[in-house]
């Protein structure tokens, strides 16, 4: 049960962090600027990909693609973040560890 609820506090974490983060697209007249969009793209599906479909034969691969993948979104410029309250913040991180930390010790220490 505590590995459920671990699992239900690190989605709402995630949640509340992500509804801060904007992710846009842009079209460009000039073909050099899009490539880092596109990189980016394409790093995180090969990613993704050879992390869920060949975990053992390319999982290491796939790591590299997707951490590949996030530097060219800040990169490319597509990537806003909002402004929030330090409340909010502070209640998602909360989330987040303490449901990382319920899934994977099954309890909390303080």
């Amino acid at each position: 049960m505590g590995r459920l609820i671990g699992f239900l506090l690190l989605l709402t974490g995630i949640y509340f962090l992500g509804q801060n983060i904007v992710f846009s697209t842009f079209y460009s007249p000039f073909f050099w600027r899009n490539l880092p969009a596109m990189g980016s793209v394409l790093c995180i599906m090969g990613g993704v990909t050879s992390l869920i479909v060949f975990p053992r034969q390319t999982g290491s691969w796939g790591w590299v693609l997707l951490i590949l993948g996030i530097v060219l979104v800040f990169l490319s410029g597509g990537v806003r973040l909002k402004p929030t309250s330090l409340w909010n913040f502070m209640i998602a991180f909360a989330a987040l560890i303490s449901g990382y930390r319920l899934m994977t010790e099954g309890r909390l220490r303080f």
